[in-house]
């Protein structure tokens, strides 16, 4: 897939003309945020500066910013920008299986199988029925440890404490149709499809979006300290194409019932489909927002990715070796009420450089007159 225009058609969500959507796009003199209501975008920046001072001003009004006309052939960044990437991990009884899957198998996706096979027989169904923190799952909880199966990563999906990281640093996010980059010395890894809540900094949730939160399942499974050298890496954290942002028509509800499906296609003529069905977390997504800011503050509002219940197992090339990613694989997510992200994965090595950072958008910002006294970025 080279690079190519946005195309409403192709990624938007059917009813996107009833809907209202922000994001940014790369304009001639920089990246400007942008609204999309009815059918036309509008370039927000005389508003204000980043997708993140617009949220935080509620400034959705596109009588104020300067019409683009139709956002076919945009070219579409990352829809954050000064947010926080925060992302929460084994919110769904399957990822926390695999989890442990890779934790006892040492990374190693051959001893992966046997794994499965005992840990399902084990616990598949209890996991899936326990209310993290409750006393059904502490009764489980001190079974596993008797029957020396317990794991850290079951801590996260039945105790009390959800898993909340940084997934990215501020500004390294890419968007619709950019390279998404796996680690080049990764041998066993995979896409995850998620929704992404995006956040003001008082805590209220203002929309959401799709997410890739690439996984190295080989650099994790060796050990979990290993988690920031397996999920920050360059071009490995990709958004889009748009926030719908909440309203009458759309709102957590929404997000509570969402399905996300994934496509995989490999230029080797390779192709493997999945999706996930938020009915399935064991984690509320309010809960999960609530976590986050717990004795912690986000200024510029942060986005959060809720996990994902993908977890592929079929195998690619040998068998028992299970799926990875190749150079050239095109991962299409997508979710009927927010639309389709697509990316095709490279190294991350080997994907653009990532160049902007804040210093670099502060001046350019500067330089558009976008910093005048008073305003906030």
């Amino acid at each position: 897939m080279e690079r190519q225009g946005f195309t409403a058609a192709g990624a938007m969500p059917a009813d996107w003309l009833q809907g209202t959507f922000l994001g940014r796009a790369a304009m001639a003199q920089g990246p400007s945020p942008i609204l999309v209501r009815h059918g036309e975008a509008f370039d927000m920046s005389g508003v204000a500066p980043t997708v993140s001072a617009l949220i935080q001003a509620r400034a959705f009004d596109p009588a104020a910013g300067r019409s683009l006309g139709s956002p076919d052939s945009l070219d579409l960044l990352s829809p954050i920008d000064l947010q926080c990437v925060k992302a929460s991990g084994v919110t769904f009884a399957v990822s926390a299986i695999e989890r442990v899957i890779e934790e006892r198998a040492r990374g190693d996706a051959q001893a992966a199988a046997a794994v499965r096979g005992r840990l399902e027989e084990r616990i598949g169904g209890s996991i899936r029925r326990v209310v993290p923190g409750s006393s059904e799952a502490a009764a489980l909880k001190a079974a596993l440890i008797d029957d020396g199966m317990w794991s850290q990563y079951l801590e996260v999906a039945i105790g009390p404490d959800a898993e909340i990281f940084t997934k990215s640093p501020v500004l390294a996010t890419v968007g619709w149709g950019a390279e998404i980059g796996v680690r080049s010395d990764s041998t066993w890894n995979n896409p995850e499809p998620e929704v992404v809540l995006i956040v003001d900094a008082t805590g209220a949730v203002v929309g959401a979006t799709l997410g890739n939160d690439v996984n190295l399942r080989d650099f994790e499974g060796r050990s979990a300290l290993l988690l920031g050298k397996a999920k920050d890496n360059n071009a490995s954290c990709s958004l889009g194409p748009l926030i719908r942002l909440f309203d009458d028509g759309f709102g957590m509800d929404d997000v509570r019932s969402a399905h996300v499906d994934l496509v995989i296609e490999g230029e080797d003529g390779y192709r493997l489909t999945g999706s996930s069905s938020m009915d399935q977390i064991s984690r509320d997504p309010d809960d999960l927002v609530r976590q986050t800011l717990s004795e912690h503050q986000y200024p510029d509002g942060f986005a959060l990715f809720l996990g994902t219940l993908f977890a592929p197992t079929e195998d690619r090339d040998e068998p028992g070796r299970g799926f990875t990613h190749k150079p050239g694989d095109v991962v299409t997510i997508s979710s009927d009420r927010l639309g389709r992200l697509v990316n095709r994965v490279t190294t991350s090595a080997a994907a653009a450089p990532w160049s902007m950072g804040i210093g670099a958008l502060m001046s350019n910002l500067a330089e558009r007159g976008l910093l005048a006294p008073g305003r906030v970025a």
